[in-house]
């Protein structure tokens, strides 16, 4: 509802103020005539108004015209786009304004002469609110007799100027008259009437009738005419047929229909149906035999093979995801696979990608007893031909994240089974391309080999390596960093985190394992003085930042979580897993994503590593409401329900637990196992030829399970900005996207040829609200990033909810079916309980009654086959025949 127009000049914001000692020059410089001073009629642009989801007609409407813009977000807004921001013209009254939000009004009626105004005090706002939350009141009888009763009383006339103009538009008479006398002659005055019929046309003294018509000679041209008008709107109707295009799941229980034996006997002895066999008979025999000869339904189509299509190498897709950029280098990815693939948390178009060798260079490698080296790339959108950074690894890296609280900080595991940890902080402005014209080899990073010299690419070892006699035995395929909201003891139990820093890594193993790891000292170093300076005097080969100098070698896992299998023997080996990040209402919160993109002027405290100590867990408080609980897929295609907290045995030895539930879906190999960005009990996993929706706590089975496709899912990643659609990479390269919302049984787009060779990674970035992107990787070394299309990345209206709602449909839908199949096992068991009780009442025939009833029944088929034979006029003539 707008503020009504007979308030005062000046807000009671503007009077607080003033008795305050401030000046409102702010105020008065937006103030104009027909609005109050407390609100600014402004004009948005469409980009603003997509900008802070503010659009016309769908965001605000008549009834819903309020929304809330973030006081950031409109300084961001003001200083990116400087005088062009609709904003501008308030910037100071925006800057003072005392809370986080200020309240935008969509004026449909065009009350103040725009679309849209400013509420520029909170008092103001919480008038507007205040009138919105209060009820109407109803009226009653009296109320309405007495409007209805009441005679309207005139007001006396207060003169406005608009009569000057009246009067100016008004016609008056500025000639004088004319005057003329008609009378009759004066003899015929008192003369007597005679009245008769003549016809006009013989009178003489009679008038005539003279028509206008145009004159050649002139014409006079119309410059201005005064005309009345009136719009009247036009009136159309109209039809259309809507078709509803989101599909749901139904089903209908129904019983077969059939015919009495009565019935059977009818219909089979019946003419119709003889006639119609006759009829068809020659043409079911040609179509066996063109069946015979050569295959009817072949695709000749598809025969010819799109060869154009097939050697197409740059991943180009004519619909949906578009070719945005592509990185390779011969040097470093020939023959190497990408195994992981991450964006760099604050960086614009960074991206890393760990390579690992083919199965086919290891083997000779280890015929050859020659190593390769292995490394994490850098690539960057400023200059895609050349790699940007070098991360030297000891070994073949499976699976590295970025450190949530320092991007700076990277993990990785190794195929050997051993944890890394890297530093790139001296290597942060190179990535930012801040000093383009400087040479990279200024960092102190960079290896003196011979081999370096040449390529101006800066490498950088790394900092620390667990020890390899506590590592994993089999190569780690997942790893990922706890939140900065809570740390685990080394019982697994979760406790308040006093740093507020990520310092905790979780790994797992196909050796039945996954480990805890903490990057911080265990305990005060006991050296001198004078040992210290003493180490810091040495020089290395290679300098290497000394962050986790304190874990290089001896690094030991906190704890290990081992996954006995629930009813054999045996471990489960996990590949993928997830864990629900958690996140606290008090103070003990971790850096928000607005707090790591904030401005790089040092005001942002940056953790040291090196200086952080494992607090007593005595003094940690224990967090009750964290969720231990996780899921992990195997290598066996089973997704493992289990908890990472120990318990104690009999003897009072702290032990994992079994696990709480265990499904096989997959046939082998899960390799995602993801949680959505919009709810948090939602998994999605891929593995063999399917993939699976999962909700915590349901323990029946995934409530979503697509059907088996033809190629083999290799890769699965959830949307970053719609709840509905994740994407799924196949091994015959080509991207599926499905929106749970239009198809649950296909997906609505098949990116084919996106690469010739199998997909490995997939990972979404969210460059800015109107730029989003998917990495996409292959087991060729490529790295290919595409530009997600508006209509995948722009939600529908009020889409998270109507998904939420689909979830829980399908929750139901699951615990429905479940209940009927245990009906129907119920049904079936007393069914066949039932026949053996009818079959062992019935009487025992003899052998001589079944050798007749065979005997019959073969007779009845040589009668039937010598009748066919002979329609067909492929029997054999009797001898009789022949003799004659």
């Amino acid at each position: 509802m707008p503020p009504k127009r007979l308030k005062s000049a000046r807000s009671s914001a503007g009077i607080k103020g003033k008795s305050k000692g401030k000046t409102i020059q702010s105020t008065a410089q937006v103030e104009t005539l027909g609005h109050p001073d407390d609100i600014f009629p402004m004009v948005l642009t469409s980009a603003t108004q997509e900008l802070f989801g503010c659009r016309t007609d769908e965001d605000v409407t008549r009834e819903s015209p309020y929304k809330l813009l973030k006081k950031d977000d409109i300084i961001q807004d003001i200083k990116t786009r400087a005088a062009v921001s609709d904003f501008s013209p308030v910037k100071q009254i925006v800057l003072d304004y005392p809370e986080d939000e200020l309240l935008l009004v969509f004026d449909r009626d065009f009350t103040y002469d725009q679309c849209f105004y400013l509420v520029l005090t909170s008092e103001a706002k919480d008038r507007i609110f205040n009138v919105m939350l209060e009820p109407p009141q109803p009226k009653t009888p009296e109320v309405f007799e007495r409007e209805v009763n009441k005679t309207p009383e005139p007001k006396p006339w207060i003169s406005l100027g608009s009569e000057l103009e009246i009067d100016e538009e008004s016609f008056k008479e500025t000639r004088e008259k004319l005057w003329y006398k008609f009378s009759r002659v004066r003899r015929k005055f008192g003369a007597p009437v005679c009245f008769s019929d003549r016809n006009i046309a013989d009178a003489k003294d009679d008038y005539q009738h003279c028509a206008s018509y145009q004159d050649s000679r002139f014409s006079i041209k119309q410059m201005q005419r005064d005309c009345g008008m009136q719009a009247v709107p036009r009136l159309q109707s109209s039809s259309a047929q809507t078709q509803w295009k989101f599909q749901r799941n139904v089903f209908t229980q129904y019983t077969p229909r059939e015919l009495s034996d009565e019935e059977k006997e009818t219909i089979l002895q019946s003419e119709s149906l003889k006639n119609f066999c006759i009829s068809v008979t020659p043409r079911v025999l040609q179509a066996l035999q063109q069946e015979e000869i050569m295959n009817v339904f072949c695709d000749d189509w598809k025969a010819l093979g799109p060869a154009a299509e097939d050697g197409d190498w740059s991943g180009k897709v004519s619909e949906g995801l578009m070719l945005y950029q592509a990185f390779t280098d011969q040097k470093y990815t020939k023959d190497k696979i990408i195994s992981s693939i991450n964006w760099h948390p604050n960086i614009y178009g960074v991206i890393a990608v760990a390579l690992t060798h083919t199965k086919e260079k290891r083997l000779n490698e280890s015929s050859t007893f020659v190593v390769g080296a292995s490394h994490i790339v850098f690539y960057s959108f400023s200059d895609p031909s050349n790699p940007q950074l070098l991360l030297e690894c000891p070994d073949d890296i499976f699976a590295f994240e970025f450190c949530p609280s320092d991007p700076n900080i990277i993990v990785g595991g190794c195929m050997n089974g051993q944890v890394v940890l890297w530093d790139i902080s001296a290597h942060v402005t190179h990535l930012q391309g801040a000093q383009p014209g400087k040479d990279a080899s200024v960092n102190t990073d960079t290896f003196d080999l011979d081999d370096n010299k040449e390529n101006k690419t800066p490498a950088v070892r790394y900092c620390a390596v667990s020890a390899l006699e506590s590592s994993h035995k089999a190569p780690i395929t997942d790893v990922q960093w706890l939140p900065p909201t809570f740390e685990v003891t080394r019982a697994g139990l979760p406790v308040e985190n006093k740093y507020n820093i990520s310092t905790q890594v979780v790994t797992c193993s196909p050796d039945c394992a996954i480990m805890f790891w903490d990057v911080r000292v265990t305990k005060p170093l006991s050296q001198s003085a004078s040992d210290r300076k003493q180490n810091a005097d040495q020089k290395t080969p290679h300098s290497v930042p000394d962050t986790f100098k304190h874990l290089d070698r001896t690094w030991k896992p906190l704890f290990r979580v081992s996954l006995p299998k629930i009813d054999t023997s045996g471990e489960y080996a996990p590949l993928k897993f997830s864990l629900e990040h958690y996140t606290c209402n008090g103070n003990n919160t971790g850096r928000t994503k607005e707090e790591a993109n904030e401005n790089d002027d040092g005001s942002e405290v940056i953790p040291d590593y090196s200086r952080l100590r494992v607090p007593s867990a005595k003094t940690l408080t224990t967090l009750e409401d964290v969720n231990t609980r996780l899921y992990i897929g195997t290598e066996d295609g089973e997704i493992v329900y289990t908890d990472w907290k120990l318990a104690k045995d009999d003897s009072g030895r702290l032990q994992s637990a079994k696990p709480l539930h265990c499904f096989s879906i997959h046939h082998w190999l899960v390799n995602t196992v993801q949680r959505s960005p919009f709810f948090k009990d939602i998994i999605l996993t891929t593995g063999s030829w399917n993939f699976a929706i999962w909700k915590e706590g349901v323990m029946d089975g995934p409530i979503i399970m697509s059907p088996s496709s033809e190629q083999v899912c290799t890769v699965g990643c959830w949307s970053l900005s719609r709840p509905a659609v994740f994407f799924i990479g196949k091994e015959d390269g080509s991207i599926e996207v499905w929106n749970l919302l239009e198809k649950s049984s296909e997906p609505v787009q098949v990116n084919a040829h996106v690469t010739n060779a199998k997909i490995t990674c997939i990972k979404p970035w969210t460059a800015s609200s109107k730029q989003h992107f998917l990495a996409v990787t292959d087991d060729l070394g490529m790295v290919r990033v595409f530009e997600i299309p508006k209509t995948l990345y722009v939600p529908s209206r009020s889409e998270s909810l109507t998904v939420k709602k689909y979830f829980e449909l399908e929750e139901d839908r699951l615990k429905d079916l479940l209940k009927r199949s245990e009906l129907w096992a119920k049904q079936k068991k007393e069914a066949e309980e039932l026949n053996k009780r009818t079959e062992s009442n019935k009487p025992v025939e003899t052998l001589s009654e079944n050798e007749e009833q065979n005997l019959k029944a073969h007779d009845d088929y040589v009668m039937l086959e010598e009748s066919i034979l002979k329609g067909l006029g492929l029997w054999p003539a009797t001898a009789d025949t022949q003799d004659t």
